[in-house]
């Protein structure tokens, strides 16, 4: 069974940096490697939204227009956990923050059926 755990997230100020990590486990015959691992954000009241997301055997990101250029997603396949690191926050930003796992690097969030709980990023002065 599949299991991502996120932590890193907290209360920061606008313009602050944050990172975030998503550690996965119970992978069956495959690392990051073999896996697209993906972040999105749900805001209250809102749809879960993509934020980015690295290709399991390219390593290639995509990313939201939204974070875009204030976002970089990496990854340490060794020990299977994936980043997302985030500058120049804004409270717009505020949001629970997804770790997501599936076979193909795509921005919807169906598409992929291995989530973590979330963790919370609160972006305010």
């Amino acid at each position: 069974q599949v299991q991502l755990e996120e932590s890193g997230g907290g209360l920061l100020q606008p313009g602050a940096s944050l990172r975030l990590s998503c550690t996965a486990s119970g992978f069956s015959g495959g690392t990051l490697s073999t896996y697209a691992m993906a972040w999105f954000r749900q805001a209250p009241g809102n749809e879960r939204e993509f934020v980015a997301a690295i290709g399991g055997r390219s390593g290639l990101s995509k990313y939201a227009t939204s974070v875009d250029e204030r976002a970089a997603i990496s990854r340490d396949i060794a020990k299977n956990t994936v980043y997302l690191q985030m500058n120049n926050l804004k409270p717009e930003d505020t949001a629970v923050y997804f770790c997501a796992a599936g076979s193909r690097r795509t921005m919807t969030p169906s598409t992929y059926p291995y989530w973590g709980q979330g963790t919370q990023v609160t972006v305010s002065s």
